[in-house]
């Protein structure tokens, strides 16, 4: 082990959180919007919760809409809710009495699930969110304002063995402790019963889950939790400070790690068999670097997650990577074999007789030291979020050895959890997914009119794209919009020159770094020129060239090794954006129209190599795409215009739809519809094949 030479090696602290309350803003709110004014403060705070996790409530008294007396309703986060992002429709709301009475029907801890049927029954105002497992946390304690809440630094101490006395000696008997118990009712009377038996306690850590306090008033109850969060973080820096984390550095960050991760990821997607190709997320943070760099990285990574939250996020245990095979193609598919053997064996062993049928057996969090952290799910979203709960449960990890030995869940628990009844049927009630959730695509040309509307077609229907384009301002601007519209987690850009091999491959590699992997190429992005032959110069020529045919080799070139990975999942799509002047001559257009059909005869050559490895490749040819396009916007069409001997405004719109057989424009949207059949499982016994989207030419009708 290397001693300690730099702050590096030292263990990173714990943030501090200090409060954010305004009370200029709060001042005109009702009781239910301070209750979501500090929810939302909670929530947006990554060092006081974590997305998706804690629950706050309230007791507001309200206007019963059946007797119009006043009476006292719950109001407490939802099921499956965020603290940080939700609206007041986020809250279940439930008449309190109903809930206190519900007792009567609880006989014990084998009644748990039972319990939750009855809350809907306690609904205020046919409020249709339903209510959480958490409910009785907040019910049968007597307080006006709760907050159960577990970042990090709370969760360090609820998971020590060393928690129950450091949770005495940072408050000194005002916060009590309670033994693990799976989220229900029967935590709820539990909590409820310590709270009667210990008076003016200000909050309990629940081991294992994290700590619940309440006050008075939202304001109170909010910096209260701000504050013991503060003080646990405090005290972890305490015992942390000028020491290394984890038993010391073992292995140094290697400074090659983003190729490394670019070249690994589609290799990890490929092996990963299933209903659904996976989607990745790779993160080399200093917490992720810390924790597998560290001596003692395998022993703890081995016993898993200790939080539910983090649990149901990041499987039993992650797998681990010998950092000196990653080459080794054979020795990465054992490992994800292994590990889908290790799962089944832990369902065998802990499977009930009423148990869900066994999930997806492929690890969700794979670990390399000296690289980072890499996590995979079926969308985008979910495999960042299990990168950040790991990320949480690392922090956990470093927090509780300060003080003590990491506890991990029971494995019987951690299963329990798992394949609970009530969580496989919050599962079934998820809408179906979308027809290419688990798709990456990369488009070329994501700027302009086909681009960006291919980008959107495919987004709608849940791919992931990259959009790469050589105009650095256009491409950034359209990706922060489909951000706004489908989620900042599903769209990435890339400044790339096509004619450049360098800059192609670099975003090939950002696409593999970012997403996982590859499954759809749109090659659009081209440039359009008219000149007569004997104006036309070699430069001229070569530009065509250079962006139309050999543009189109390299992208597909960068795309077959990543493509190839993923033939047990179903195999891939290249879509080339051809045109009608690739197979139907064009006047005083010789260097564009026949780069067209080198691009198109590249494509069936392409479909030919690729079809042994599922990869199929298909072509679109538009024809007039006017609306929306960059290139229609410059000097082509006062060249087309100029060779049809018309005005190049509006007359020119009218000449091309004239000039269709179907007398209609061709628009942007309609090519994306055809890249999207050529793109999904519609055509998955297409390849080498043309679709014409020209409203009508006769001259390109293909022979």
């Amino acid at each position: 082990m290397n001693a300690p030479t730099n702050a590096a090696d030292f263990a990173i602290p714990f943030a501090v959180p200090t409060s954010r309350w305004d009370d200029s803003a709060a001042a005109s709110m009702s009781p239910a919007e301070l209750l979501l004014y500090r929810s939302n403060l909670l929530g947006s705070d990554l060092t006081v919760t974590n997305f998706g996790g804690g629950n706050t409530s309230a007791k507001i008294m309200e206007t019963d809409p059946l007797t119009g007396e006043q009476v006292e309703v719950l109001w407490v986060k939802g099921s499956g809710g965020d603290i940080g992002s939700m609206k007041l429709d986020g809250f279940a709301t439930l008449y309190q009495d109903k809930l206190l009475s519900l007792e009567k029907h609880y006989g014990g801890e084998q009644d748990d699930d039972k319990m939750v049927g009855y809350l809907p029954h306690c609904t205020f105002n046919l409020n249709s969110r339903a209510a959480s497992i958490d409910t009785p946390l907040h019910s049968l304690l007597p307080f006006a304002h709760v907050d159960h809440v577990h970042p990090d630094a709370i969760i360090a101490l609820a998971a020590s063995s060393g928690g129950e006395a450091a949770t005495k000696e940072i408050w000194g008997g005002k916060i009590g402790w309670l033994g693990w118990k799976r989220p229900g009712y029967t935590l709820g009377v539990q909590l409820r019963d310590y709270v009667k038996a210990n008076p003016g306690i200000e909050g309990v850590m629940l081991a294992g889950h994290g700590i619940i306090c309440w006050a008075d008033t939202a304001k109170g109850c909010y910096e209260h939790t701000v504050q013991l969060i503060a003080d646990a973080a405090s005290y972890l820096n305490a015992k942390l400070a000028g020491k290394p984390a984890f038993g010391g550095r073992k292995v140094a960050p290697n400074p090659d790690r983003a190729a490394i991760a670019a070249d690994l990821m589609p290799r990890l997607r490929g092996f990963m068999t299933g209903a659904r190709s996976k989607l990745g997320h790779f993160s080399d943070d200093a917490e992720a670097l810390e924790f597998v760099g560290s001596v003692d990285f395998e022993r703890l990574a081995a016993l898993g997650t200790s939080c539910p939250d983090h649990f149901l996020r990041t499987k039993i245990a992650p797998l681990t990577l010998d950092p000196a095979r990653l080459q080794d193609d054979a020795y990465l598919a054992q490992k994800i074999e292994d590990y889908r053997k290790l799962y089944s064996a832990y369902y065998e062993r802990c499977k009930r007789g009423n148990s869900p049928a066994m999930r997806d057996s492929n690890p969700v969090v794979v670990l390399v030291p000296g690289i980072g952290r890499f996590t995979f799910a079926t969308d985008k979203t979910t495999a960042r979020l299990a990168g950040e709960f790991y990320g949480n449960a690392i922090n956990v990890m470093r927090g509780s050895e300060a003080i003590g030995d990491y506890i991990a869940l029971d494995e019987q628990e951690a299963f329990d959890i798992e394949y609970w009844l009530l969580e496989e049927a919050k599962l079934q009630r998820m809408p179906k997914p979308k027809p290419l959730v688990g798709k990456i695509a990369l488009v070329t040309g994501g700027a302009g009119g086909i681009g960006a509307a291919t980008a959107a077609r495919l987004m709608a229907d849940g791919a992931c794209v990259m959009l790469a384009d050589r105009d650095a301002a256009a491409v950034e601007e359209v990706r922060a919009g489909f951000a706004r519209q489908f989620g900042k987690d599903v769209v990435r850009a890339a400044v790339v020159d096509v004619t450049d091999e360098a800059q192609v491959q670099s975003a090939f590699d950002a696409c593999a770094r970012e997403f996982g992997g590859l499954d759809i190429l749109v090659a659009n992005a081209g440039i359009a020129s008219s000149a007569p032959i004997e104006e036309t110069t070699v430069a001229l020529w070569r530009k065509n060239y250079d962006v139309l045919a050999e543009g189109y080799f390299l992208t597909a070139r960068a795309a077959f090794p990543m493509m190839k990975r993923m033939k047990e999942q179903g195999g891939t799509s290249i879509v080339f954006i051809g045109s009608k002047n690739g197979v139907a001559a064009a006047t005083n257009a010789s260097a564009y129209a026949s780069a067209k059909a080198a691009a198109n005869h590249l494509a069936r050559c392409l479909a030919l190599e690729g079809a042994p490895s599922g990869i199929r490749v298909n072509v679109v040819n538009p024809d007039a795409v006017i609306k929306g396009s960059k290139i229609w916007d410059g000097d082509w069409r006062k060249e087309r215009a100029g060779a049809h001997g018309i005005d190049s405004g509006k007359e020119l719109e009218e000449h091309y739809r004239q000039r269709s057989m179907l007398k209609r424009d061709v628009l942007p949207s309609d090519i994306a519809e055809a890249v999207y059949f050529l793109a999904s499982d519609m055509s998955a016994k297409s390849t080498g094949n043309m679709i014409n989207v020209d409203a009508g030419n006769a001259q390109a009708f293909t022979r």
